[in-house]
């Protein structure tokens, strides 16, 4: 069952720059000249998408001098990988039930 958190997670990764970030983030910490680099966005943009995720709790932030990296915080992102077992079993079950129908 979706959950209200599980919701909002799922609207914000909705986006697609953000899904993007968020792919580029599961991998390595980037800064903004990193994500402004990877995905053609302008920094503005990129900073207004970041703290999107920031807020919604999927990125965490650390100071290095004059930049600040982003990470992605997967404990974040567990309560999906079980909505996305949910949604799998359903998927397997809508499809074994094909053609089935109850009669009246």
């Amino acid at each position: 069952m979706v959950t209200s958190v599980d919701s909002d997670v799922l609207k914000v990764l909705a986006d697609p720059l953000r899904m993007q970030i968020v792919q580029l983030l599961a991998r390595e910490a980037l800064c903004t000249t990193h994500l402004v680099a990877e995905t053609g966005a302008r920094q503005t943009n990129l900073s207004n998408h970041l703290k999107t995720l920031k807020d919604a709790g999927l990125v965490d932030t650390e100071p290095c001098g004059r930049f600040t990296y982003y990470s992605l915080r997967p404990e974040a992102l567990e309560a999906l990988e079980a909505l996305a077992r949910d949604l799998a079993s359903l998927a397997a079950t809508a499809r074994e039930a094909a053609g089935r129908k109850r009669s009246c």
